[in-house]
């Protein structure tokens, strides 16, 4: 299935019908009057989240949206028909952008969310709507309101528990299959993962939700290699694991231009709390996995984890760590307010 994260939409709204002029002039009736009808409302445009997307990918090929205009109105007093609503369904964690790509409008992160984007016109009025005690006869009727208009950015950050960053090549599309039923794919050459893939990972019994990103290189933050577009698919995740080649001769750089990457890019990914882990120990002898996991020590501050998904040593323990910070998490974003003291005022 192709991946698609960011799609830029034209829409407008459905414009009011027409007021209408009539008048009523039936047989055996002694007298007529005025009988011209409303027009109808037009069509809103509503932003829906659904629950079965994962991809912008219907926005690819279809980038204008409008909703239907409102029905005139008609003699006998009839309205006419209300415009029929655009709905654009768009996957959990689709945020909605103005113009200028900067201004949010939304954030849709839970299916059943829905926002009116922009309202249909107001109907005309019709004729009947100015009879008075002084004018029995109006002949004059309100056009309908026009629809509003505008374009819009959608960027989807899919919403995981976890995030897995590193260079090209760290192991992270390894370490993803072997720890979920997730396919991605998996190659010996860098930028084997061009988009981000999910996976359901379950330990103990904490379930969780994990996504691999696209390998980061020194200068992402100004569009090297593929750039870090695709951190923003991590800005929702409770905890990061940055896993660290073990082959590589100096591991300990390796962790330096990732950190300073995500601290280029901001958006809070600098402060989540971050689990660093040597992968692909099982081809390294032990000697020199030590010395590199002390020199990986120094860079990072903290000692780190020792992994392999091919063979599966200390896979457990990453995982039991990276459930541990998200059951935090979730106890913190679920917590009760705390009590006010007594005056307070907003």
């Amino acid at each position: 299935m192709q991946f698609l994260d960011q799609a830029k939409v034209y829409v407008r709204s459905g414009d009011g019908g027409n007021g209408c002029v009539g008048f009523r002039r039936e047989k055996f009736i002694e007298f007529g009057g005025p009988d011209g009808g409303d027009g109808g409302k037009g069509g809103d445009v509503i932003l829906e989240c659904v629950a079965n997307l994962n991809t912008l990918l219907d926005y690819r090929y279809q980038q204008h949206f409008k909703a239907k205009r409102g029905g005139n109105g008609m003699g006998q007093n009839r309205t006419g028909a209300g415009g029929a609503d655009v709905v654009l369904k768009l996957p959990p964690g689709t945020q909605i952008f103005e113009e200028d790509g900067e201004t949010l409008i939304a954030d849709l992160t839970k299916p059943g969310d829905r926002v009116v984007l922009l309202r249909g016109g107001n109907g005309g009025f019709g004729n009947t709507r100015f009879k008075s005690s002084t004018n029995r006869a109006p002949r004059r009727a309100n056009p309908g309101q026009p629809g509003e208009e505008m374009t819009i950015w959608l960027r989807l950050k899919l919403i995981a528990d976890a995030g897995l960053v590193g260079l090209p090549n760290a192991g992270k599309s390894t370490f993803l299959a072997a720890v979920s039923a997730a396919k991605p794919k998996i190659a010996d050459y860098p930028f084997t993962t061009l988009h981000p893939n999910l996976g359901v990972v379950r330990v103990d019994s904490t379930d969780f939700v994990l996504a691999d990103i696209p390998g980061l290189i020194e200068g992402a933050h100004e569009g090297a290699g593929i750039g870090d577009r695709f951190l923003g698919h991590v800005e929702r995740c409770a905890v990061l694991l940055h896993l660290v080649d073990a082959t590589l001769d100096d591991p300990a750089d390796a962790y330096r231009i990732i950190r300073g990457e995500l601290d280029a890019y901001g958006a809070g990914l600098e402060e989540k709390p971050e689990i660093v882990a040597l992968s692909k120990c099982d081809a390294v002898p032990a000697d020199e996995l030590k010395r590199k996991a002390k020199v990986l020590t120094k860079a990072a501050g903290r000692k780190p984890l020792v992994l392999s998904a091919v063979s599966g040593d200390g896979m457990t323990p990453a995982l039991r760590a990276l459930a541990a910070e998200i059951r935090s998490a979730r106890a913190k974003r679920n917590a009760p307010p705390e009590p006010r003291e007594a005056g307070w005022r907003p």
